[in-house]
């Protein structure tokens, strides 16, 4: 019913996110378990039979450009990508014929995200979704596969940059010989440490997903120009952070931020918009604040920021392109 009401309305980007179908629990389960798990991917009917999901892929070579080639060598391996990833792309087949037959009136460009798991997505397992994506003909722009190391909403990266630059080779090795699709980089804002790296190796391939820093920046120019309306939805934030974090992975923790109220008014824009966790706290509750949050007179907040950005126009171009051109400075520079 989404897809066809979106493609109504003209959206022209789908990503499909099979998150709810992935089976975490695949990494850690092994023999009779592992088996019955393959099996009961095959009764949902994401394979014809465990014999067709061998005969595809088990023992089989398969060359990359520039990279070393891959391979399942043995059930387990394969096993385990089919159990974990294969009801999910069963999905995504399902969603992108939805797509197709809503036939949207610009055409359609579709992402698939596998981005949300407990686990990064390996070489291995990057492989069978790109082929399974392209035996099952979804014909996707770009790929989210869940990275090494940790994205978190709106700070910076954490992690090995040697491991992350490794294995983004092989990732984008086989976007190319899957596709060849973009990898996408989903909770990609102010990851500046990778840049250069994603810049470097992906070239053209690239798909950076952002939105979270504009609303940040748009909070910056509230800060500065409407003081006393950015307190008002800096503790509205806190109050809706245990329950609106629940969809993010976020590490911040409210009992070490300090209450903006306890801060000078020139303190809250570096505690809340520079420092990582008051940054989350704003990040993951702007849904609450523009959809329910309101002054304590009665008005919505988001009518406020809205008015906030309109008086201060030329302020909110300046930190947008200050904020954003460090992003573009900084994957050019790779």
């Amino acid at each position: 019913d989404d897809v066809f009401n979106l493609a109504e309305a003209g959206f022209t980007f789908f990503t499909i996110d099979p998150s709810a179908f992935v089976q975490n629990q695949a990494d850690r389960l092994t023999g009779a378990e592992l088996t019955a798990a393959v099996e009961d991917v095959v009764t949902s009917g994401a394979f014809e039979s465990v014999a067709q999901l061998e005969q595809l892929y088990l023992k089989r070579t398969f060359e990359l450009p520039d990279s070393p080639a891959l391979s399942f060598p043995e059930k387990e391996s394969l096993y385990r990508s089919a159990v974990k990833y294969g009801k999910a792309i069963a999905h995504a087949q399902k969603m992108a014929e939805a797509i197709a037959e809503a036939k949207p009136p610009r055409g359609a460009e579709i992402e698939v995200s596998v981005d949300e798991t407990e686990t990064p997505t390996s070489p291995a397992e990057h492989l069978f979704i790109g082929l399974e994506l392209q035996r099952r003909g979804v014909n996707a722009v770009s790929v989210a596969p869940r990275f090494c190391g940790e994205f978190e909403k709106g700070i910076d990266y954490k992690g090995d940059l040697k491991l992350f630059e490794s294995t983004l080779r092989q990732h984008v090795a086989i976007a190319q010989c899957c596709g060849p699709y973009k990898i996408s980089v989903h909770s990609g804002s102010d990851k500046f440490k990778v840049y250069p790296i994603l810049g470097r190796i992906c070239g053209d391939l690239l798909h950076v997903k952002t939105a979270g820093t504009s609303y940040l920046e748009a909070l910056r120019v509230v800060a500065r120009r409407s003081p006393a309306l950015f307190l008002e939805i800096a503790e509205y934030s806190r109050s809706r952070f245990d329950t609106d974090r629940a969809s993010y992975h976020v590490t911040a923790e409210l009992s070490k931020v300090p209450a903006p109220n306890s801060l000078a008014e020139s303190e809250r824009e570096r505690v809340y918009l520079d420092e990582d966790w008051g940054r989350q706290i704003l990040h993951v509750t702007f849904g609450s604040v523009l959809t329910m949050g309101q002054t304590a007179a009665g008005r919505p907040f988001k009518l406020g920021i809205l008015e906030a950005l309109q008086i201060n126009e030329d302020l909110h171009k300046e930190v947008l392109a200050r904020h954003l051109g460090r992003h573009i400075e900084l994957l050019n520079a790779g």
